[in-house]
């Protein structure tokens, strides 16, 4: 019945109950959005752990900042720019991007990923996981979440010229693992 009564209650209702204090509804909003979260936080995160420190401290930063939420565009889409901008200061901590010169990111520019067009999204974002960290948060900012590389760059304190080389990079090592990965499978069915 609880759980009834729950999904009655609307957005408008929750996020003003929230910004009240009432734990009832910040329990509600939790459970409404944090499987998405998680989701966004996992993309982001090098394993699951890490992904449950993103998702608790966005979902503090989202508790801490609802009276910013000014009605513009969904509420769910809000909730994910925090959750995203968490996980990139998350990054950003750890600190593992390398700058590039100029020679670097000339030579990588251009790859593609057509090699990913065969694969199910839940192996695409298992291969994603196995990036480095750095390869896998621009990769996910450019490809994910539509950033520029100007805007990659001022978030994550690099120039546009290191961004644009991360995502190449992560383009040549994504191609090389779903290559091997289609091989493996291939072979599996062979055998059997």
């Amino acid at each position: 019945m609880a759980a009834q009564r729950n999904q009655n209650i609307t957005e408008s209702d929750l996020i003003n109950g929230c910004k009240e204090g009432d734990r009832r509804m910040q329990e509600e909003l939790y459970r409404r959005l944090s499987p998405r979260m998680y989701a966004v936080s996992l993309r982001y995160a090098s394993n699951a752990e890490e992904a449950e420190d993103i998702l608790q401290e966005g979902f503090i930063k989202v508790f801490k900042k609802l009276d910013s939420f000014r009605g513009d565009g969904s509420f769910e889409g809000w909730v994910r720019r925090i959750f995203v901008n968490t996980a990139i200061e998350h990054f950003r901590r750890k600190r593992y991007l390398q700058p590039v010169t100029e020679k670097e990111e000339n030579t990588i520019e251009g790859k593609s990923l057509s090699a990913l067009d065969g694969l199910a999204e839940k192996d695409i974002l298992a291969l994603i996981q196995e990036l480095s960290p750095g390869y896998r948060t621009v990769f996910n900012m450019y490809v994910v979440e539509g950033y520029t590389h100007k805007e990659i760059g001022d978030m994550l304190g690099i120039s546009e010229g290191t961004s644009k080389s991360q995502l190449s990079r992560a383009k040549v090592i994504l191609q090389e693992m779903v290559r091997k990965f289609l091989d493996e499978q291939r072979e599996a069915r062979v055998k059997s």
